[in-house]
């Protein structure tokens, strides 16, 4: 019998964390071939290069697609968008896949459901169905309408994957497959097992972390991007004042990442920062140790909202950019206000962990694997000339 080829398409350094295990089962099922094809931001080094550790895990790419135009504002994601789709055509074009998988609700990921769609190419969503009030919502269902094969994270996005409209026998709760490294991260991590500044570099202080410290994760908000720096200068300050061991995280390729790029920049110049050190990226399993041993997370990340809810460390998180989401007891939600931000912290910092299953169990990858294997291939969607 001939293996089902199945294409993966990773956009960014967020999408190879959340879906590495899925790679893993895909490239160890008998009846599978896994096609990974990398594209936009993940290869660009500005935003941590995750090709990198994708290469590095032992994943063998079948296609690259450069298709990032520069200037992170609304113009150039609907451009870079319609590169996608040129783009990606071609590929699928190349290695003729039997499905496709596209991995949440970037902007990037709305190329890879188009081409599919267009091409008769059955599609299968991973994580579909969550609710966070702007645009990610928007592209999320609208992937949603255009898969045929849906791998949600949670019981609420499988209802409402179903209440718009789709077969529920092709909608599936899997669990987040981000949470199955979660679980290796919690059975194994009882102290932090690498020294972040001499693994990974980063720029700024090398603060003391013996005693604790804080993960800072803040993106721009799409339909807020305007204010983004105005957004990242209260966080800033609010650690600024708190004076405490802070590593922190560059921000997505979204539009308004140029307003927090340069209001982080601005700040370090006039400011001293001696608690904080920066990074662009890291391997997701040791970002998710570095988490585990954190006294609490800072920002807006998906992250804190799902594998910090496994692991149950705490989670200040900040604006609208999760809105609606399921969420365990671990997160407290406050607006970009200093005081707001800074007494949040230290709320959180002294918190109880209390852990949640709410974005499943740990084998979300192994699941979502054996599913691609059996399902039938029959497009069960008509698309209308």
């Amino acid at each position: 019998m001939n293996k089902r080829k199945i294409a993966v398409v990773i956009t960014a350094r967020p999408s190879y964390s959340r879906v590495k295990t899925v790679l893993s089962a895909i490239k160890q099922h008998p009846n599978l071939e896994l096609q990974l094809i990398v594209a936009a931001s993940a290869l660009l080094d500005r935003y941590g290069s995750a090709i990198n550790y994708i290469v590095n895990d032992g994943f063998e790419i079948s296609a690259k697609v450069f298709n990032v135009l520069e200037g992170e504002n609304l113009t150039a994601a609907a451009k870079t968008t319609g590169i996608g789709i040129l783009e990606l055509s071609t590929v699928f074009d190349n290695l003729m896949p039997d499905v496709v998988v596209t991995v949440a609700d970037r902007f990037e990921t709305m190329a890879t459901a188009i081409a599919a769609s267009y091409m008769n190419i059955p599609l299968a969503h991973i994580q579909g169905g969550e609710v966070t009030g702007n645009i990610d919502e928007k592209v999320r269902h609208s992937i949603t309408k255009l898969a045929d094969y849906h791998f949600v994270a949670s019981d609420g996005a499988k209802e409402r994957v179903v209440k718009l409209g789709e077969d529920p026998a092709y909608v599936f709760n899997t669990g987040c497959p981000s949470i199955d490294l979660a679980k290796g991260v919690k059975e194994s991590s009882i102290t932090l097992p690498f020294n972040p500044y001499e693994k990974y570099g980063g720029v700024g202080f090398s603060p003391d972390l013996s005693k604790g410290y804080l993960v800072v994760m803040q993106h721009p908000v799409t339909n807020e991007y305007q204010d983004s720096r105005k957004h990242i200068e209260a966080t800033l300050e609010a650690i600024t004042q708190l004076n405490r061991p802070t590593l922190w995280f560059w921000p997505n390729v979204d539009a308004g990442a140029d307003g927090t790029s340069n209001g982080i920049r601005a700040y370090r110049e006039t400011h001293q920062l001696t608690n904080v050190h920066f990074f662009k990226n890291m391997e997701g399993q040791d970002f998710l140790h570095l988490l585990n041993h954190a006294d609490c997370l800072i920002g807006n990340s998906s992250v804190g909202i799902r594998e910090c809810a496994y692991l149950g460390v705490p989670v200040v998180n900040i604006g609208s950019r999760q809105n609606k989401r399921d969420r365990g007891n671990n997160v407290v939600d406050v607006p970009y206000q200093v005081q707001a931000i800074k007494e949040a912290i230290e709320v959180q910092s002294q918190a109880v962990r209390v852990p949640s299953d709410v974005y499943g169990g740990g084998d979300a990858g192994q699941q979502i694997a054996d599913l691609l294997a059996k399902l039938p291939l029959q497009f069960h969607k008509t698309i209308m000339y």
